[in-house]
């Protein structure tokens, strides 16, 4: 179950990428500006905030296999109505295949924490989630990787038209493949509750839980409260550079493009790795305050380590820098989610980690924007002193959430009776 979701989640992280790690070919292909072609990346940014809570109520009153059903659809669509964007005054029916594929995100976010603690007992939990999160991760790596060689960038805008229509049908395929897999494989839950929280929760008889109120009490507790901002300013950054990444690389490097793809890669890789350690280290060691904020002022040494190696002229420097950052960066990932889901035992996990994923969009935005013109004005340096800045910003505020962990405490008291 995992695996088909991550790989699903993988489908459309991949095509929210495709765009941004060619910004330079699409602006040429389409005659827009590179700023259109960042609202591409955006536009899963945009719509993820309003629909967050219908899609989370849904994951509550109808389960697993709908959400996945509806996701998986979704993205297959999106995909091949993005196959009839190939002439260069189609730009429209690009944005719509990519608005529609960016609503297939809104179901596939909010599943990974909830995924994993219906599927698994307590001690696989963070690794379970980290898996999950996973797929998502390798799919923004393949968005790096991929467009810059299957489409090259050449004058003629024919040949050009051929190139982008093969990434086009290539995701067409995967993704129809995927739902087609889903319907025949995706399973509501497993036959046994796996952990005693678990059993808790499905004992519990729905009418007890109301979803406004759940989203009031999760906003009055102040630990989350922090949290959801120390989260959203990370994850951010993160997707203010995967956007503009190739921007930045092209402008220090002329004529770069694939390798500005491989450091984009180079950033996810390291980031998985680094996601899946800290969902093993989580499940072994229980420290989660702890390892987020070490995880957090790693992140801010690799930030400015990046910001001041991009313009040395040496790319491997920039490889070096890049993956230390992503290690960190992307790799807070999972333990932001567990780390909410820790807190706010009962709540529902899909509301925790809605509310982090809503803050991480909108400073997403924020940031994308920000950065964007703070590099079309003052150059790269300062758009990137920029994200530092605000990472310091969350690394204080990350040491002041209190360790209050109740969903721990839930099933250390099911242990004693």
């Amino acid at each position: 179950v995992v695996l088909l979701f991550s790989s699903y989640s993988l489908c459309n992280a991949f095509q929210w990428i495709q765009y941004g790690s060619i910004n330079n070919v699409f602006v040429r292909f389409y005659g827009v500006s590179a700023f259109a072609i960042d609202w591409l990346s955006m536009s899963y940014m945009l719509t993820y905030i309003p629909l967050l809570f219908p899609v989370a109520w849904l994951l509550d009153k109808k389960g697993l296999r709908l959400i996945a059903l509806v996701g998986s659809a979704l993205n297959a669509l999106g995909a091949w109505v993005k196959l009839g964007s190939l002439k260069p005054h189609l730009f429209p029916v690009t944005v719509l295949g990519q608005v529609i594929c960016s609503l297939a995100q809104v179901f596939i976010l909010g599943m990974p924490s909830r995924i994993a603690s219906v599927w698994f007992g307590s001690h696989e939990v963070s690794t379970a989630c980290s898996i999950a999160v996973f797929g998502n991760q390798l799919g923004i790596a393949v968005g790096f990787l991929v467009p810059p060689v299957l489409v090259p960038n050449v004058e003629d805008v024919e040949k050009l038209a051929y190139h982008i229509s093969i990434m086009f049908f290539m995701t067409a395929g995967v993704a129809t493949a995927l739902f087609i897999l889903v319907v025949i494989v995706f399973k509501e839950k497993p036959p046994h509750p796996p952990s005693r929280a678990q059993a808790l929760i499905q004992s519990r008889p729905t009418e007890e839980y109301s979803y406004v109120q759940s989203i009031l009490r999760l906003l009055r507790n102040t630990n989350f409260l922090l949290l959801m901002v120390t989260y959203g300013l990370n994850t951010g950054c993160f997707y203010a550079l995967s956007t503009l990444l190739n921007r930045m690389v092209i402008h220090h490097y002329p004529g770069e493009e694939v390798n500005a793809g491989r450091i984009g890669l180079t950033i996810v890789l390291s980031g998985m790795v680094g996601a899946l350690i800290s969902g093993i280290w989580l499940d072994r060691t229980k420290t989660y305050k702890q390892t987020t904020l070490v995880v957090y002022i790693m992140s801010l040494g690799g930030m400015i380590a990046y910001t001041f190696t991009l313009s040395l002229g040496h790319l491997w420097v920039v490889f070096v820098t890049a993956g230390m950052l992503g290690f960190f960066m992307t790799g807070y990932l999972p333990l932001g989610f567990e780390f909410a889901a820790e807190l706010t035992y009962p709540e529902s996990e899909g509301t925790s980690s809605g509310l982090l994923n809503v803050s991480a969009q909108i400073f997403g935005i924020a940031f994308t924007i920000g950065q964007g013109q703070i590099m079309d004005c003052f150059g790269t340096k300062a758009g990137n002193l920029f994200l530092c800045s605000f990472l310091f910003l969350g690394t204080v505020m990350t040491a002041f959430i209190k360790a209050d962990l109740r969903r721990q405490q839930a099933n250390l008291d099911n242990d004693q009776t």
